[in-house]
């Protein structure tokens, strides 16, 4: 079993997206049993609520249900739990280092290093914008997500 974290500050646009987009890849592909995910912030602000009602309507439109799903606060047991943490921007990246314990730093990257096509390296942060950034966040979560299982299937899952 290999187990995700998908990180951003708030834990109800970009994470959670994250992880539904993953999680629904890997439900197609029959890879779900092998697979683990979750999703947290590094700032508690929204501990216990859903997503973001744009990020849920933008998901949905795509065929993935994330209303499931309820923000919370990266712990320190996180570090040692997943084997992936997974940081859609660098400051939330430089905040999950600098928290992270001694033997568990190389567990902790930048979601987009994976991305094939997007060539940039943060997924921004769409809550003070309009629904065109919950689509842009979309895209480049999707095209990481692949690159991920791809990262995945050819070093863990092999």
């Amino acid at each position: 079993m290999v187990r995700v974290l998908f990180v951003c500050m708030g834990n109800i646009c970009r994470s959670p997206t994250a992880e539904g987009v993953f999680r629904n890849l890997l439900e197609e592909k029959n890879l779900h049993a092998a697979v683990e995910t979750d999703s947290a912030g590094t700032h508690g602000f929204h501990v216990g609520r859903p997503p973001d009602q744009r990020a849920q309507e933008a998901a949905r439109k795509r065929g993935i249900d994330i209303s499931d799903l309820r923000a919370r606060q990266v712990s320190l047991s996180d570090f040692g739990y997943f084997d992936y943490l997974l940081a859609m921007d660098r400051g939330n990246l430089d905040i999950l280092l600098a928290e992270a314990p001694a033997g568990q730093r190389d567990k902790v990257r930048m979601f987009l290093e994976f991305a094939q096509r997007s060539g940039e390296d943060e997924v921004p942060d769409p809550y003070y914008g309009g629904d065109q950034g919950f689509e842009r966040v979309l895209d480049l979560i999707e095209d990481a997500s692949r690159g991920f299982l791809q990262h995945l299937q050819a070093t863990r899952l092999a």
